[in-house]
């Protein structure tokens, strides 16, 4: 990782490249770190970049390092659909309702300052933008695979679970966790495969994996990914 001296602080920094900004940018957030961004460049180039802003880079350090870490605040990352994206909280009186936006290249937060209690809103209005995408994205990719599978559910439904991402009633009633859109599309639909198998399997039986793999040969490294992700 490149790094740079500043008197008695050294800032490393990470580069990401994007041909298609016209200037290079510097971002700093709690996940991330130092984060130059734009056209490849030399790196007596790049260091230059991030001298110049060093005195703010350092103040952004030090705010980010400060937050606590389930906050969600400026500089914060939310993960959706295999990513971790930085996130902009803005306030803005009168407001009714706490406001996500996506814009695939970062969020933006939008909530009345007088709210009350700021991070529980926060919290509840990225839930409800996972709900709300979830119900979007994910019934079709359910049909999809119940096409392909053979495998036949009763309905789809979305609740939120504390420790699972997903389960199958007797009745064979498919239940997501809205936070499933927070994985990527392939563990998503491992998620999706998973479930369906217990339609015809309701354990973890031999049965069932043996099931599971007739539709996904990989599912022991996807079963591993989905219990690493954060």
């Amino acid at each position: 990782m490149p790094s740079v001296q500043y008197g008695p602080h050294t800032i490393h920094y990470r580069i990401q490249e994007a041909a298609h900004l016209k200037a290079h940018y510097l971002s700093v957030d709690q996940a991330e770190g130092v984060v130059l961004k734009g056209r490849p460049l030399p790196a007596a180039q790049a260091d230059t970049l991030v001298l110049r802003k060093a005195r703010w880079v350092l103040e952004k350090l030090q705010q980010v390092r400060a937050l606590p870490s389930d906050d969600i605040v400026t500089g914060s990352r939310i993960s959706y659909l295999g990513r971790s994206y930085y996130t902009e909280v803005r306030f803005l009186s009168g407001l009714p309702t706490p406001q996500v936006e996506f814009n695939h290249s970062r969020f933006l937060v939008t909530l009345c300052p007088n709210s009350g209690e700021v991070q529980p809103a926060i919290q509840a209005a990225i839930q409800e933008f996972y709900r709300r995408k979830a119900q979007e994205k994910i019934p079709p990719r359910v049909r999809k695979w119940a096409a392909q599978t053979g495998l036949s559910y009763q309905e789809l439904k979305f609740r939120r679970m504390a420790k699972r991402w997903g389960s199958c009633t007797s009745t064979n009633t498919i239940l997501l966790n809205p936070d499933v859109i927070r994985l990527p599309f392939t563990l998503i639909d491992y998620v999706i495969v998973h479930e369906l198998c217990h339609t015809k399997v309701k354990d973890h039986s031999k049965s069932f994996w043996a099931e599971l793999a007739n539709h996904l040969p990989n599912w022991r490294e996807l079963d591993r990914a989905v219990m690493d992700f954060q």
